[in-house]
C-alpha cells in the first residue's frame, strides 16, 4: 500500500552497527530501526536464543505458560523493583499502550491526559491519545474523553486533571516529537497530580526503555513509579514483542478475559528478550550509553549550525538552527549514515547500545562535515 511511499533503499543484510543494501553499499546505523536493535544487526545471544528456541518450542498461544515467558517476566518486574508489579504481553508499543488504556477504564473513569506532540501508536485507541494532529485528523472521530496539554507545562497538567481523569500518559522524553526532554521533577510533579486526584500514572517508555538512556526505563532520575509504564521496541532487540506493567493496586485492575494476544509474549520473542537484557547487563551497556552521551553533546553543541544537543543516554536530538533536517539526513544518507529528521529542525539519532568509540567518532565528523557541506554549499 501507499502508507509508506516507495523506499529509497532494500536493505539485506547487517552485522552490529553496519548495515548493507542490495548494492554491496555499507551503511553505519545510527537510528537502528526506530530505536529497537539496541545490540544492533545479528548480534551472536540474539541469534542463538531465537534459534534454540524454535528449534525447542514454537507458539503454545496464551493458554499455557513457557519457560522463555515466565522468566522475561519474572526479569521485568525484579527491574520494577515492585512485587507486585505484573506483566501483560503483546507485540509492539500501540499494542502495549492500547493495554494501558484498558487498564484505565477498569478504574470506572474514562478521561484521559496526553500531552500535544506525544506519540504513542496508530491504532484507534492509541492513535486518541497521540497528541499530532496530522495523524489523528484522517481517522476522526476517534476515543472521547481524551485531552492534550503542553509536554513539560505543569499548572496546565494541574489544570486538567480531575477526579474524574483515569490516566495521564507521557513519555519520559518524546521521541518522535523530536526527543523533547522535560525540566527535573515534571515526572515526581505528575506522580503528585495523580495521586492527589486518584489518576493512574502511565509512562510510554517505548522508545526510552530498554537501556537506551542508561537507565532501563528512562524514568529513574526521578525516583518515582508509576502505575503503569509500556514497552516494546529494544525490548525484543529487532523481533516483535511489547509489555505492559502494573505496580502496585494497578496490578489488580484487569480481570481473567479482560484482555489478549494470540502472539504476545510468544517463546521465541521472549527468548530474544532475555537474551538482550543478558548482554547489557554483562556488558555494562547502560554505563557505555551514558559515556557516549557525554562525548556526543560534548562534541557537538559548540558547532556552527547547531542550536541543541539534548537527550539522555543513546536517544539524542540534534536541534539545527535553520529547518534543513530533512537536507541533513538525505546528505549523510548519501555519506552512508543513517539518521531520521524528526522534524524540520531536528535530527534524531539511536544507535545499537553496542557502538564502538570509534563508529562515534564517525558519526561526529560526518555529520559535522555534511552539516559544513549543507549550510554553505
Amino acid at each position: 500500500m501507499a502508507n509508506y511511499g516507495t523506499p529509497a533503499i532494500t536493505f539485506v543484510s547487517g552485522k552490529g552497527c553496519i548495515v548493507k543494501d542490495e548494492k554491496g553499499k555499507t551503511y553505519l546505523d545510527f537510528l537502528a530501526g526506530i530505536a529497537t536493535n539496541v545490540l544492533g544487526h545479528a548480534h551472536p545471544a540474539v541469534v542463538k536464543a531465537v534459534s534454540t528456541q524454535i528449534a525447542t518450542l514454537g507458539h503454545v498461544s496464551n493458554f499455557f505458560s513457557h519457560p522463555q515467558g515466565l522468566r522475561l517476566a519474572s526479569r521485568l518486574q525484579e527491574m520494577t523493583g515492585d512485587p507486585a508489579s505484573r506483566v501483560f504481553f503483546c507485540n509492539s508499543g500501540a499494542e502495549a499502550n492500547e493495554a494501558a488504556l484498558k487498564i484505565s477504564r477498569r478504574t470506572g473513569r474514562t478521561r484521559i491526559v496526553a500531552t500535544q506532540g506525544a506519540f504513542h501508536g496508530r491504532t484507534m485507541g492509541a492513535l486518541s491519545m497521540t497528541g499530532q494532529p496530522a495523524k489523528r485528523e484522517p481517522f476522526l472521530p476517534l476515543l472521547k474523553g481524551i485531552s492534550h496539554v503542553p509536554f513539560g507545562d505543569i499548572s496546565a497538567m494541574r489544570r486538567a486533571v480531575t477526579k474524574k481523569t483515569a490516566m495521564v500518559i507521557v513519555e519520559p522524553i518524546m521521541g518522535e516529537a523530536g526527543v523533547i526532554t522535560a525540566d527535573d521533577g515534571y515526572l515526581a510533579a505528575l506522580r503528585q497530580i495523580c495521586d492527589e486526584t486518584g489518576a493512574l500514572l502511565a509512562l510510554d517508555c517505548v522508545q526510552t526503555g530498554i537501556g537506551r538512556t542508561g537507565e532501563w526505563f528512562g524514568f529513574e532520575h526521578e525516583k518515582i513509579r508509576p502505575d503503569i509504564l509500556t514497552l516494546a521496541k529494544g525490548l525484543g532487540g529487532g523481533l516483535p514483542i511489547g509489555a505492559a506493567i502494573t505496580y502496585g493496586a494497578a496490578s489488580q485492575l484487569l480481570q481473567p478475559g479482560d484482555h489478549g494476544t494470540t502472539f504476545g509474549g510468544n517463546p521465541m520473542a521472549c527468548a530474544a528478550g532475555n537474551a538482550v537484557l543478558d548482554i547489557i547487563e554483562k556488558n555494562s551497556l547502560m554505563k557505555e550509553a551514558r559515556n557516549h552521551e557525554k562525548k556526543i553533546k560534548k562534541s557537538l553543541s559548540t558547532v556552527a549550525g547547531i542550536k541543541e544537543v539534548r537527550g539522555r543516554g543513546l536517544l539524542i536530538g540534534i536541534e539545527l538552527d535553520q529547518p534543513i533536517a530533512k537536507k541533513i539526513a538525505s546528505a549523510l544518507l548519501e555519506a552512508r549514515v543513517i539518521v531520521n529528521p524528526a522534524n524540520e529542525t531536528t535530527i534524531r539519532i539511536a544507535p545499537p547500545l553496542i557502538v564502538t568509540s570509534a563508529q562515534i567518532e564517525k558519526f561526529i565528523a560526518t555529520f559535522k562535515k555534511v552539516l559544513k557541506e549543507v549550510t554553505h554549499g
